[in-house]
């Protein structure tokens, strides 16, 4: 059955619940390896910054793993870096790449990105083809799980023969449900946290776009909706934030992946309430699994001990999936 409730995940006892299986690797795990930035200039004169890390730098491999961060992230943070550690290290060229305003100098365009915005991906993507690869793995992390599965399911029996698998970890597939879960109080500590990193974006697209971005309308914005009703959605397209999520949650693209692709979400995550996955949807599928944990939290997955060369459950998860038959 694609559904699959796994135990084989066990955080240390020091790590008690969901958010401490969160804040804990966000803020205190330390992660170094070599990794190069070059700058993609977009069809639309904007840019995406790319860090390439190799598993030979001498002898670049015909196997590349394209990773996509989280809301407000960038190719820094734990998640990204663990992964690209254990993956070059078992063969696996990595490219991370940071969506427009998040790799720490403003884009150009009018637009940022958000949860559904697949164009640039396919970007680079097609970037990476040029490179000659002959297989390609997809990976994504919260809002990068959900852009990953919504440009799987778009590209359906259509995507790239070279990309093999997809993977990806406490992704948000119904966008509404978890905007809205945010808004608990327990959660809202997560929620200004974003909301302190977004607001300065706005007002320095403000002064880019005067015309375009109404900086007083912030004054409004005490959620995540009021963010994504007042902002992302009319900036990018849609109706509002209702439309948005309507049209950018994942859950809605899952059907028609045509790869074998993972999902694996904590059953304990603070911010994606596991009751909102189409767990009903995905065991009717072929090529989707999905895993739930019941520990880890969000983008956590801290084992009791970690593996040799302080690897995390959810590495050794996506090497294991990623070689496997």
């Amino acid at each position: 059955m694609p559904v699959v409730s796994t135990h084989t995940h066990q955080p240390p006892a020091w790590l008690p619940n969901g958010h401490y299986q969160s804040i804990y690797p966000a803020l205190f795990r330390k992660i170094k390896y070599p990794s190069q930035r070059e700058r993609l200039n977009t069809p639309d004169h904007d840019f995406l910054d790319i860090d390439w890390s190799l598993a030979n730098a001498s002898q670049p491999s015909s196997k590349l793993v394209i990773l996509s961060h989280g809301l407000e992230g960038d190719s820094t943070r734990q998640y990204i870096k663990g992964m690209v550690k254990l993956m070059t290290a078992n063969g696996y060229d990595c490219l991370a790449w940071n969506y427009r305003s998040c790799s720490g100098e403003l884009n150009q365009q009018i637009r940022f990105y958000h949860s559904g915005e697949t164009s640039d991906l396919d970007f680079v993507v097609q970037y990476a083809l040029k490179k000659g690869y002959s297989e390609i793995y997809l990976m994504g992390f919260s809002l990068g799980g959900n852009v990953t599965l919504k440009y799987a399911g778009e590209q359906g029996k259509n995507i790239h023969n070279a990309i093999k698998k997809v993977v990806v970890f406490s992704v948000p597939m119904d966008l509404l449900a978890c905007s809205r879960n945010i808004e608990k109080p327990e959660n809202r500590i997560y929620l200004w946290r974003f909301l302190k990193t977004l607001k300065p974006k706005i007002e320095a697209k403000s002064f880019q776009y005067p015309e375009h971005f109404d900086v007083q309308k912030w004054q409004q914005v005490k959620t995540f909706w009021d963010f994504d009703h007042l902002f992302t959605g009319p900036l990018h397209g849609f109706k509002g934030a209702d439309d948005y999520y309507q049209q950018c949650s994942s859950k809605y693209f899952v059907q028609d992946i045509a790869i074998p692709t993972l999902i694996v979400n904590a059953i304990n995550d603070p911010l994606v309430p596991y009751q909102s996955l189409p767990a009903d949807v995905i065991e009717k599928l072929p090529n989707v699994w999905l895993e739930l944990t019941q520990h880890g939290g969000h983008c956590g997955f801290r084992p009791r001990i970690p593996y040799k060369n302080g690897a995390y459950w959810s590495e050794m998860r996506a090497l294991s999936f990623i070689q496997g038959a």
